[in-house]
């Protein structure tokens, strides 16, 4: 039985069948560069999955993988936390996220 995932900042709720960086159930040379929350893929035979989600490195929120509620940049942050330390982000991340209206343009 998969346990329940739920993002705290949009309410997406998914089942999850694991949660870590080293899934036993995805090929054994896979390692993740976060802990994530993920679902054995149900549309595929293979050793594949889903992430569904994560927690922000900075505020510890539960976070869906989703453009409109995280950014994964070295570590998986939520928007808000990205948007009250935008300075500490490379101009590259700045820009694609002015270019998306995620934050204002400086």
């Amino acid at each position: 039985m998969s346990s329940q995932f739920q993002c705290d900042v949009c309410d997406f709720k998914s089942p999850y069948d694991y949660y870590g960086s080293k899934p036993p159930f995805v090929h054994a040379a896979v390692s993740l560069k976060e802990e994530v929350y993920i679902l054995k893929d149900p549309f595929v035979a293979e050793k594949r999955h889903i992430t569904v989600g994560s927690h922000c490195s900075i505020c510890r929120k539960a976070v869906c993988a989703g453009q409109d509620c995280s950014l994964f940049y070295t570590k998986r942050f939520c928007l808000q936390c990205v948007k009250e330390n935008i300075t500490e982000f490379p101009n590259e991340i700045k820009k694609e996220l002015e270019r998306k209206g995620i934050v204002a343009k400086e």
